[in-house]
Parts: C-alpha cells; sequence; structure tokens
C-alpha cells in the first residue's frame, strides 16, 4: 500500500502539471471570487477576503493540488531505552487535489481529498464545504448590506476556531507553515458545521455550530447524547500602512456532551509531520506521536492569537487554555506559543525565524502537572509563488507527569528536516 501511494505521488505530479495548465488557462477567463489564494499569496490571510476578487461568467471548476516531500534525520530517546533506532531517510510523499467550484456569483465550493497521507495511504475525502457571499441566486441585490460583510459557510470541513489553523499544515498543504511541524496542542477537526463571518472596518466576528462528531453516524448506544458544540471568534485586522499591520482575536469553542466535542484536538486523520518518533520495539507506530491531546469531556477551549507584521517582521503567537468540567474531574492544560520570522528578498521569498512553543497542566484536579516543550529553529525559500524548500532544527522535550513506566518518561526527540512543498 505504501508503494502505491509513492507511485501516486510521484505520478500524479505530469498529470498535475496539465491540471494546473488548464487550471491557468481557465483562471484567465474568471477567478474564483472570496478565495485564499493556495500559494505564496495566501501567507498571512485568515478568513477569507470580502473583495470578490474575480467576476462569474458561469459555473466553472478549478482544480489544484499539494505536494510535500521531506528527508528526515531525527533522533529520539527516553528513560527506558526501548525506542526504535531512526535513521535519515526520506519520508512517504504526500498529496492532496482540491477541487473549487464556482456555482454562482458569489457562490463557492470547495473540496479537498488526501491523495497520500502519513496515517491513510489510501486516498480518501478530507472535507468539503460551501461558501456564500452573496445572496443574488434568491433575487438580485437580496441583503446586498448585510452580505457586503458576510459571509456563510456550510459544510463538513475544517471550521474556524483559533488563528492557528489558517498557518498549519493539512497534509501535503504545507506552504503556509513556515516549519514542518503543527502546534503541539493541535487545535484543528472536521465536523459537520455551519457557521456566519462577519467583517468590517477590520473587525472580525464568527458564530457557529458544529455537531461535534469527527465520525458521522446516526446510530445510538446507551451512550449517546449527541450534544452539538458552540463556537465563535471576535478580533481586530488593521493595515495601518503598508509597512505595518496588527491583528488580534479570541476564540471560543464548548460542548457539553460525553460522546461529541473530544476531537478539537484529535481530528488531524493525516497524521503528524515527524514520522516514527517515540515509537516503541515492542510497540506499533503511532501516526499522531509529537502532538498532545487532552481527550477531554465536556470541554470549553479558549485561544487568543496576536500577528504583527512590520515590514519583514513577522510575530504569531498562541495562548490557550482548554478544561472539563466538574463532573469529569476539573482538568486544564494551557498551551503558549510564539513565532517570530524575518521575511526578506525582492519578494520576500526567503525567511528564517523560530517558534517556541510548551503545554502544561494536568488530567483531574490535583494530578501531577504534565509538561512537554518544543523548540523550531529554520528558514525557507520560495523558488516561486507555487514551490517552497525550507529546513527547520527541532527539538521536543517530555518534561514531567510521565510514569516511570512511560514511554515518554525522560523522552525527547530532536534533528534536522527539510521539506519542498508545492501548491498550486
Amino acid at each position: 500500500m505504501k508503494k502505491l501511494s509513492y507511485w501516486l505521488c510521484a505520478g500524479i505530479i505530469p498529470i498535475a502539471t496539465l491540471v494546473s495548465t488548464e487550471a491557468l488557462a481557465q483562471k484567465n477567463e474568471t477567478e474564483l471570487q472570496y478565495f485564499r489564494q493556495n500559494d505564496k499569496r495566501g501567507l498571512n490571510v485568515f478568513e477569507t477576503p470580502k473583495e470578490a476578487g474575480g467576476t462569474f461568467e458561469k459555473v466553472k471548476v478549478f482544480v489544484g493540488g499539494d505536494f510535500a516531500l521531506q528527508f528526515q534525520s531525527i533522533n529520539h530517546s527516553n528513560s527506558l531505552n526501548n525506542l526504535v533506532d531512526l535513521g535519515s531517510n526520506v519520508n512517504l510523499p504526500t498529496a492532496n487535489l482540491n477541487i473549487n467550484t464556482q456555482l454562482a456569483d458569489g457562490v463557492r465550493l470547495h473540496l479537498r481529498t488526501y491523495l497520500s497521507s502519513k496515517h491513510h495511504n489510501e486516498a480518501w475525502v478530507k472535507g468539503g464545504h460551501m461558501q456564500i457571499d452573496k445572496l443574488d441566486f434568491i433575487k438580485p441585490g437580496f441583503l446586498e448590506g448585510l452580505m457586503s460583510v458576510a459571509t456563510i459557510t456550510v459544510g463538513l470541513d475544517e471550521f474556524n476556531y483559533g488563528d492557528a489553523h489558517f498557518r498549519r499544515s493539512d497534509n501535503a498543504r504545507v506552504i503556509f507553515n513556515p516549519f514542518i511541524g503543527n502546534y503541539i496542542m493541535d487545535a484543528f477537526s472536521t465536523e459537520a458545521f455551519g457557521e456566519v463571518t462577519l467583517q468590517k472596518n477590520g473587525f472580525i466576528g464568527v458564530i457557529g455550530v458544529s455537531n461535534g462528531k469527527l465520525n458521522q453516524s446516526v446510530v445510538l448506544n446507551d451512550n449517546s447524547d449527541n450534544k452539538i458544540s458552540f463556537y465563535g471568534k471576535v478580533g481586530f485586522d488593521k493595515q495601518f500602512n503598508d509597512d505595518v499591520r496588527f491583528r488580534l482575536t479570541g476564540s471560543w469553542y464548548l460542548n457539553n456532551g460525553t460522546t461529541t466535542g473530544t476531537w478539537l484536538y484529535g481530528g488531524d486523520r493525516a497524521g503528524s509531520r515527524y514520522y516514527n518518533i517515540m515509537q516503541t520495539i515492542e510497540g506499533n507506530p503511532n501516526d499522531f506521536e509529537g502532538r498532545f491531546n487532552p481527550r477531554f469531556k465536556q470541554m470549553s477551549a479558549i485561544q487568543f492569537n496576536p500577528f504583527l507584521k512590520v515590514k519583514g517582521f513577522e510575530f504569531f503567537g498562541i495562548y490557550e487554555i482548554v478544561s472539563n468540567s466538574e463532573e469529569q474531574g476539573n482538568g486544564q492544560f494551557t498551551q503558549l506559543a510564539g513565532e517570530a520570522l524575518y521575511r526578506f528578498g525582492t519578494t520576500e521569498q526567503f525567511y528564517i525565524g523560530a517558534r517556541l512553543n510548551s503545554v502544561n497542566g494536568n488530567a483531574t484536579e490535583g494530578a501531577v502537572d504534565t509538561k512537554i516543550t518544543r523548540t523550531n529553529i529554520g528558514g525557507g525559500w520560495f523558488m516561486t509563488n507555487n514551490v517552497l524548500v525550507k529546513l527547520e532544527y527541532v527539538n521536543q522535550q517530555y518534561k514531567s507527569g510521565f510514569a516511570a513506566d512511560n514511554k515518554f518518561n525522560g523522552g525527547e526527540f530532536k534533528g534536522i528536516n527539510l521539506e519542498a512543498a508545492i501548491s498550486f
């Protein structure tokens, strides 16, 4: 199966080249509306813009893709000395197929399929959604004043909690992530959802609801409670002049269920971007190592994200708290992250930077604190808008909160990763 996935990724490149040529020809006729470009132009774009960016002529299908390949040279260790030996080599390539369809003026459909991923070698649909920025399909000019600031999004896909998910790697779409791995507590899930976004004069508001389920099913059992999740965001994003931009948002996610709402930090079925780390000699590989999932029920989460760009300097941060109810043990974890980059070159095609990330807390009140830290240092080069090569050094340490017989006791992984990406 892995060989099939390898040749799928390798063989898709010439096909994708032909498809992208056709897509470019299509774009000469009409651009996708209210769309974040899937290349360097999409850097530091969060919510999709309220400027149309194109005119509607007729239904058009735009085909794109993402491809990523890594060379990994990482070592790991723990107190039990029971981890597999890791060498330096190429990881299994990953690939996405992206289909975007302009259905009507201000109405767009998005669908992403993972052609090959770390956790699933076979192709499968990640998710999709419909985005509505105009209601002219009901009546020309219908609620035009409201829709000039509002966006309606409905589907089964990732939903807009926090700002970190706009900068993370989504399987092979790694072009927006300046480093290799995502954050330790990786807020990302694909659930059935509906949300409304308002944007006016730099102010941002999001309100949404999801069914709280990663794996969809109508089957009930004695434990099913089917509690829905509520989430939202408020913030401000202002480009003060050509050199200075500031953004600050606060987001929340609430679910009172015991069988729903547990996927916020475990909803990425593609797997982490670090391969075979912390794998024991006698155990099966866990495709999600490097991340931490609190697995809370009756969960409440908040995330604050500052973003500042002054000329080539760029800062992005995370302050996040997730907790469960008193009934579930009053556990709480806090995530802190700070990412500083400097982009340079005539088109800011080069960058260097560092990221510090930590998670600290306990699963139940009074338990021993768990602490995990990670440092990333690296840089990258956008060879073109669609091609990125990046290099990083990573060091993650499992500092406390793990029993003496736990594989994470005294655990650490560190080393070098090189990643090449194509997105269009």
